[in-house]
């Protein structure tokens, strides 16, 4: 039996499934059917925060916030959701849009993980809090002890790969403001992207305010 089919025998409302797996897309050519998985991701993105802050912040007692950021970010980036859709075989599984299939949405990275979101948020709907965990646990939080053992990406890194796997360049940073005396600079930076800007850090040093602005981009989900 396939994963996915394991998976939606899990379902107590099968189509809380079929509504997670809805690309926008589908929506469009299918007026008045069902709406997208949007809203869905949006709440399943928040409860993998939680769990997934819940759990380390558990795990690592002794390790301090800016840790336990970066540790979870590499946990539950864009790559580890759309692996987890990978082995679930989600691809196959969704609605898109003739075009959107013709354009390779099925195997699209951002795409699958906006998904395996959206999935646990049908997950909490249909069978709560404690469903979604275990689903969480069970597919991203497995190898946490083993993640934690690797040299953990910074926030720049982690965004160059991000983008770079969407195919944009490269992020560029930019100092757009420094003020105060030599003892106590402060450095505004911004992150551009497409020759547009992404989002925006400040800090102590040049590398301190580059690192905040890729968190502010990667904390707003690169889209």
């Amino acid at each position: 039996m396939k994963k996915i089919e394991t998976l939606r025998e899990s379902f107590k409302d099968k189509g809380l499934l079929d509504l997670a797996l809805t690309h926008r897309s589908w929506v469009n050519e299918h007026k008045g059917e069902r709406p997208s998985n949007e809203r869905l991701e949006f709440l399943g993105d928040a409860i993998l925060e939680f769990i997934a802050s819940k759990e380390i912040f558990s795990q690592f007692p002794d390790k301090e916030e800016g840790y336990l950021t970066v540790l979870r970010a590499n946990l539950v980036n864009t790559q580890a959701l759309a692996a987890v859709a990978q082995k679930l075989d989600l691809g196959p599984e969704l609605f898109l849009s003739k075009g959107e299939v013709e354009g390779g949405g099925r195997t699209n990275t951002s795409l699958l993980a906006d998904t395996v979101e959206a999935i646990i948020g049908a997950i909490f709907i249909d069978g709560g809090i404690e469903k979604a965990e275990e689903f969480i646990k069970d597919n991203l939080l497995d190898g946490v002890f083993e993640k934690a053992a690797e040299e953990l990406k910074d926030a720049k890194s982690r965004l160059q790969e991000t983008v770079q796997s969407k195919g944009f360049p490269a992020p560029k940073y930019q100092v757009v403001k420094e003020s105060g005396p030599d003892h106590d600079k402060k450095f505004v930076v911004e992150v551009v992207v497409k020759g547009e800007v992404w989002g925006t850090g400040e800090g102590r040093s040049k590398g301190e305010a580059e690192q905040e602005a890729a968190r502010q981009v990667l904390a707003k989900k690169v889209q």
